[in-house]
């Protein structure tokens, strides 16, 4: 993935500039996620996963709070009651954990959906939902890989560690589902002004 590196190092600066005059609690959130980087929403989204022991997908405040904290996010009480408040959109106490991560995510056209979508559609070769190793064999060419040319890495490797880009951090699965896939992108996404360009870079790094 020529190109994102860089993108990644002007979406963290961009960000950690921004969030010194931020005042939204959202735009604050988000700003924070991304100045950790394209993985960094996606991170977030792991450590709530974590957190949902009894797999309910929701989250009452105390887990959202400890969720916060555990991932080192810098927000006092009050910032993070607001911030609650306005995920929890019919009052209940829970907030849907699913429509946390849609609504942290950098908002992005529906030409770069579209295309991180198809992007996604050719890596998942068995259309299960998920890429796993065993998918990328033939869309990604690991031999070009300089690690696997200078024999320190054997292909799996390679694919694995491409995996591990689109992973969480914290949870590296060695599968990647769409909303991982999404949260990556919309990541590198926000370092990227135009559509033109944006959609330019996914059709070159995907061949589509």
């Amino acid at each position: 993935m020529a190109g994102t590196a860089r993108h990644d190092r002007e979406m963290v600066m961009q960000a950690k500039k921004e969030l010194s005059t931020c005042s939204d609690p959202v735009e604050k959130l988000r700003l924070q996620c991304l100045s950790r980087g394209s993985a960094g929403i996606k991170g977030l989204g792991r450590v709530f996963k974590i957190m949902d022991d009894d797999n309910s997908r929701s989250l009452d405040f105390k887990e959202f709070l400890k969720g916060l904290s555990d991932y080192g996010v810098n927000i006092d009480k009050n910032e993070a009651q607001n911030l609650f408040s306005v995920f929890d959109k019919d009052g209940s106490g829970t907030i849907d954990f699913d429509e946390f991560l849609v609504t942290l995510r950098p908002p992005m056209s529906n030409a770069r959906k579209d295309i991180i979508m198809q992007a996604f559609r050719k890596l998942d070769k068995t259309g299960d939902g998920l890429v796993t190793i065993e998918d990328l064999r033939g869309v990604y060419n690991a031999k070009y890989h300089p690690k696997y040319q200078n024999g320190e890495w054997t292909e799996d490797q390679v694919f694995r560690t491409f995996l591990d880009n689109f992973d969480s951090p914290y949870d590296k699965d060695g599968q990647v589902t769409k909303d991982e896939f999404l949260n990556y992108y919309s990541g590198v996404s926000a370092s990227i002004d135009s559509d033109v360009y944006f959609v330019l870079m996914m059709k070159n790094a995907w061949k589509l």
